[in-house]
């Protein structure tokens, strides 16, 4: 039997304190009981119109899907932003525009998460946190092998080059995650402009304490005290 939960969410995206530009997105769909980080790729022309491309077209995924159709709705509105994008690389005549994306849809007592680049998704459950997701990035490879955390990771000369993206490449490999929902659980949506200053330690802390109301502004906070050198999105999931 599908058991119906109670969904609450919080999102919020912030410039941070050294761009000029917020090349993140994030978008949240309750009716369709989906959200989506995006972080348009930095030091790449337009970074900011491949991020809200994908959101753009993510938004238009009809309510009245069935789960099944939403699914596949969701993968196909990423592959026809990294054809998009793509074309509008190529009508701009630079090398690359690209984005990442995290996105999770829910569906009675199941969660899928569909994802390219180092945008992640985690979740609290029982007080303790995972990140469902692996960075397609240079130093993923390292953490894998066990060479080094994700925490590690992030202070890696090479912690900003990723392998996968929307708009970058002929063909878009898109990874997914799905699994149970549990009453109480939490999922964390963020772009790196978060993971660059909070551990996974961080992370719990405050995902198991603060209320919904406060958890995302302090989450920002985290990365502002830390320098705010990226645009920062966070989205909060909660299942009741």
């Amino acid at each position: 039997m599908n058991v119906v939960h109670r969904v609450r969410y919080s999102a919020r995206s912030h410039i941070g304190l050294k761009r000029s530009v917020n090349e993140d997105a994030v978008l949240a769909l309750p009716e369709q009981n989906i959200w989506v980080v995006s972080d348009g790729m930095g030091g790449h022309e337009a970074g900011d119109y491949a991020s809200r491309l994908i959101t753009d077209l993510i938004a238009t995924i009809d309510p009245e899907l069935s789960a099944t159709e939403r699914m596949h709705a969701l993968r196909q509105a990423i592959q026809q932003a990294h054809k998009v994008i793509r074309a509008e690389a190529e009508e701009r005549g630079v090398a690359v525009i690209g984005a990442t994306v995290a996105s999770l849809m829910l569906s009675n007592s199941h969660f899928l998460g569909i994802w390219a680049g180092d945008s992640r998704i985690y979740r609290v459950r029982h007080g303790a946190i995972q990140m469902l997701t692996a960075d397609h990035s240079v130093v993923a490879g390292l953490v894998e092998s066990g060479q080094m955390s994700w925490d590690e990771a992030e202070h890696h000369p090479h912690s900003n080059a990723i392998t996968r993206a929307v708009g970058v490449g002929e063909e878009l490999e898109l990874d997914k995650v799905r699994g149970e929902v549990e009453a109480g659980d939490r999922f964390l949506l963020c772009s790196d402009g978060l993971t660059k200053y909070a551990t996974f330690q961080m992370l719990e802390d405050i995902l198991k304490k603060e209320p919904l109301e406060t958890v995302v502004d302090q989450l920002i906070q985290i990365a502002l005290n830390g320098g705010g050198a990226d645009n920062i999105t966070v989205v909060v999931v909660d299942i009741t």
